[in-house]
């Protein structure tokens, strides 16, 4: 089987697609400016179109993995994903406290789904 490698760069892919299997690389906002609430809308829509590019969708998820540079703001986050994420496709999730690698960044998340 082969690997299909999404968006290439010299460190790193922001995705790839293997055995019905998409992995997607930390993804985090493209508006650094916004609010967590914000910033986690902007990163599920990336999600969102990266998914689709691989033939899959947000109720394919199979794990997502959430990093948030403030656990305070754990509540705002939630609003964005509760407000995303369908009734009856919630994936199973793991949400940590990390210091993300730009300050301005408040969330980052990676996710793998089925195709």
């Amino acid at each position: 089987m082969t690997i299909q490698r999404f968006d290439v760069g010299q460190r790193m892919s922001e995705m790839a697609v293997h055995n019905g299997v998409v992995y997607l690389a930390g993804q985090v906002a493209s508006n650094a400016s916004l609010d967590i609430t914000g910033q986690t809308a902007d990163v599920l829509a990336q999600i969102d179109a990266l998914l689709a590019r691989a033939g899959s969708d947000k109720t394919k998820i199979l794990r997502a993995q959430i990093y948030i540079a403030d656990v305070a703001e754990f509540a705002g986050m939630n609003a964005a994903w509760d407000a995303w994420v369908p009734a009856g496709h919630t994936p199973p999730r793991a949400t940590v406290e990390a210091k993300l690698a730009k300050p301005e960044w408040k969330v980052e998340i990676v996710v793998t789904a089925a195709v």
